[in-house]
């Protein structure tokens, strides 16, 4: 679907595998296109985790960003089964690391741009790469640059709130319900793996600059955690910014506050010495 909204303007898309694509972007650098192999496999590289139950058109419009500024991007989906049962979704994990490390991606610089329940599926990638940092070390130093928009942190309930309201928006209730009892039930087999994932995420090994994006009004985001784990982040040296609302959307801020969203993440990129083009969405 998202390769349909996307073709049109020059972009080839490579599905890689269910709900992985690959998308090169052609048109952005036609010169740098022309010349070696080598060239290639040093062109920037976006990885954009959506949020659960993204619209084509919705995720096509952060792609475009990153087309213009020179990026070939990777979108890799999440599924809700990756979440409910947590040992998948670091099987999931595992993939996409080794997909990051294999023949076409060695070579390039990284960024990641995570939304919501994307940045529990980053953090199952995180979790295999803390247990040998040694061995993954080329790939953490490739990483130039976090972006985390209305990132899922805060207690069970706020995961099952998210849940409810993102996949089974008709069933609210009923769903809350019933997740706050699987969760009970299974607690070693998921709200362990939940704690150890946010522990890794918190001590991330990953250290380059972050860019946050969340609001006041998240149900699906506790903003007091989110402050807590920015202030953590600052106090071991990592470079943060955060971008602040008080009223907004989840996982829809661009939509909500479009100028200021592409200011900051536009200046967020310039820093990182990938200078944007003036983005007209």
């Amino acid at each position: 679907m998202l390769g349909r909204v996307l073709l049109s303007r020059g972009i080839n898309a490579h599905r890689i595998c269910k709900n992985v694509t690959f998308y090169i972007n052609e048109s952005a650098s036609p010169v740098s296109r022309c010349q070696t192999k080598a060239s290639e496999d040093h062109t920037p590289l976006m990885l954009i985790l959506p949020w659960l139950g993204s619209r084509p058109q919705a995720v096509a419009k952060y792609c475009e960003i990153y087309f213009r500024t020179g990026f070939d991007v990777l979108v890799v989906e999440s599924e809700v089964q990756d979440f409910l049962w947590p040992r998948w979704g670091l099987d999931k994990g595992k993939w996409l690391l080794e997909l990051l490390q294999s023949e076409r991606f060695v070579s390039r610089p990284l960024l990641v741009h995570a939304f919501s329940i994307g940045g529990y599926t980053f953090a199952q990638l995180l979790v295999h790469v803390s247990q040998d940092t040694q061995k993954y070390q080329a790939l953490t130093q490739r990483i130039k640059g976090q972006v985390y928009d209305s990132l899922v942190v805060g207690s069970v309930d706020t995961m099952t709130i998210g849940l409810s309201k993102t996949v089974f928006p008709n069933w609210e209730r009923l769903v809350k319900q019933v997740s706050q009892l699987y969760f009970g039930m299974f607690r070693r087999q998921t709200v362990d793996y939940y704690n150890k994932g946010f522990n890794v995420f918190l001590n991330n090994p990953i250290t380059a600059p972050a860019l946050f994006f969340f609001c006041e009004n998240d149900a699906l985001s506790d903003p007091q955690a989110m402050k807590e784990l920015i202030d953590h982040w600052q106090k071991r040296g990592m470079d943060i910014t955060a971008k602040k609302w008080e009223d907004s959307t989840h996982a829809g801020h661009l939509k909500r506050h479009q100028q200021e969203y592409l200011t900051t993440l536009h200046m967020f990129l310039h820093s990182l010495h990938f200078s944007p083009l003036k983005a007209k969405m």
